[in-house]
């Protein structure tokens, strides 16, 4: 993966417009302080190959990074993202990653389902 760039993540996001796609989503904000010590509250959320169209994706800020995908009823929006690969699936990769290179968020997109 590589340090996100605002136009080249907003391309990638622009291809899948109006299609269905696979959406990976998951944040990992307490798992990895928990053994560390057990007072931390571990808070996670995870969804995988759920199917999904948007109609408008946007990523806003200076680093870390917001995307938001904006659905027929909704949003789905990640926040705290840092790193990004367009993979030779086909698929758009985006991280975030804590001070220690742990992973925090992931958000990933995909014309075909994710492998298990």
């Amino acid at each position: 993966m590589k340090n996100i760039t605002k136009y080249d993540v907003q391309a990638y996001l622009d291809h899948f417009l109006n299609k269905e796609v696979y959406l990976h989503l998951e944040t990992t904000t307490g798992s990895y302080s928990a053994h560390k010590d057990e007072k931390n509250m571990t808070v996670v959320a995870f969804i995988r190959n759920t199917k999904v169209t948007y109609h408008q994706a946007k990523i806003t800020g200076n680093g870390p990074y917001r995307v938001g995908l904006k659905l027929e009823e909704g949003w789905i929006y990640a926040e705290g993202l840092t790193d990004w690969i367009y993979n030779e699936d086909g698929q758009l990769l985006m991280a975030g990653h804590n001070s220690e290179g742990q992973l925090a968020i992931a958000l990933q997109i995909s014309e075909k389902p994710f492998k298990n």
